[in-house]
């Protein structure tokens, strides 16, 4: 009886060790996939590019689109000038967090 107790308690271990193993391997970032963290503070760097574009009168945030990936801004859409284009880059590089911008937007 009490093998079986010891050999149930070693099974119940086993399953709490790989569940844990599992729940930390799947928030694991990898090259093409971010992790927990990560994926909040690009959403914090995100928000607040578009927040600084809504506050400048130069770019129209409703036109540029901005995405963030480990710390590198994307931005695409459409902008009435390279002026427009330039504002939107240097405003993205002053946020904090951000490590490069990527300009992909289009002038109309």
């Amino acid at each position: 009886m009490a093998f079986t107790r010891r050999f149930q308690s070693a099974i119940a271990q086993s399953v709490i060790a790989s569940a844990l193993l599992v729940s930390v391997v799947a928030c694991a970032p990898t090259a093409t996939r971010e992790g927990t963290g990560e994926y909040v503070d690009d959403s914090v760097i995100t928000t607040k590019v578009k927040a600084a574009y809504a506050a400048d009168p130069t770019v129209k945030a409703t036109q540029v689109q901005v995405e963030t990936f480990k710390g590198t801004v994307q931005l695409s859409g459409f902008v009435d000038s390279r002026e427009s284009a330039q504002r939107a880059v240097d405003l993205a590089r002053g946020i904090k967090g951000v490590k490069s911008v990527k300009n992909d937007t289009v002038i109309r």
